[in-house]
């Protein structure tokens, strides 16, 4: 009689141990809703839908491919590759002069006319409607053809090296080249005002006429004729074909 009644106990242990569990069960079922325990987690979720738009075949390799695009991304992005920086036909954009060219070059420089090989005079002034004008003549006295191009630095000064007023200023565009023969001339204008066309004070009358001719470094010099500059207006044009005056 007495061990019916332990073993009748012991069952009904058992049988509410498992109603309590059964019950548990059905309570994180209900909190988690219907589908809770079929729903992929997000991480995992993710990483499948990235394999699946890039063409990955598992989900090991789209989590791959996405830390490897956070680690561009956070390094400032990929470099231009070789293509990117050169011309659409493949060419870097850059270009070395070839040998043709850098001879071609060097012999520009040879060919120019530098003081050594020319003389210089200036023309008589050409008056009119308030402007004067002289030609500063540059002539081959050399024995071979040389070129001209472009402004010549031309400033006034003394017997004694003293300056007077300041540098002539650049007047029109720089010019072509102008090739010299043996005996031939060109000229550039020096341009100024007549006295009592401008308010601005004329400067003291000049001896001499210091020059650099296009390109060089070497000086020359002619005598001025007296030129005076007024009205503050001392220009010089680009050297032209030809004398004059």
């Amino acid at each position: 009689m007495s061990l019916t009644i332990k073993t009748l106990g012991r069952g009904r242990r058992v049988a509410a141990g498992s109603l309590i569990a059964v019950a548990a069960l059905a309570l994180t079922a209900c909190e988690g809703g219907p589908d809770a325990a079929s729903r992929p987690s997000s991480a995992a979720a993710s990483a499948t839908s990235h394999g699946k738009e890039s063409g990955g075949s598992s989900s090991s390799h789209g989590i791959a491919e996405s830390a490897g695009a956070k680690a561009q991304s956070s390094a400032g992005g990929q470099r231009p590759s070789a293509k990117a920086a050169a011309t659409p036909g493949g060419k870097p954009t850059g270009k070395a002069p070839s040998a043709a060219e850098a001879h071609t070059s060097a012999e520009a420089t040879s060919d120019r006319c530098t003081a050594a090989n020319m003389s210089l005079r200036l023309g008589a002034a050409d008056a009119g409607a308030g402007n004067i004008r002289y030609p500063l003549v540059f002539t081959n006295k050399g024995t071979k053809a040389c070129s001209l191009r472009g402004f010549p630095g031309v400033s006034l000064i003394n017997r004694d090296g003293s300056p007077v007023g300041k540098p002539a200023t650049r007047e029109g565009g720089a010019g072509g080249v102008v090739r010299l023969k043996p005996g031939q001339s060109a000229h550039a204008l020096l341009h100024t005002l007549n006295e009592g066309v401008s308010d601005t004070p004329c400067w003291a009358k000049s001896q001499i006429v210091f020059v650099y001719p296009p390109g060089s470094k070497e000086s020359m010099t002619t005598g001025s004729r007296g030129l005076r500059v007024c009205g503050g207006r001392f220009d010089v044009t680009a050297v032209e074909a030809g004398a004059l005056g």
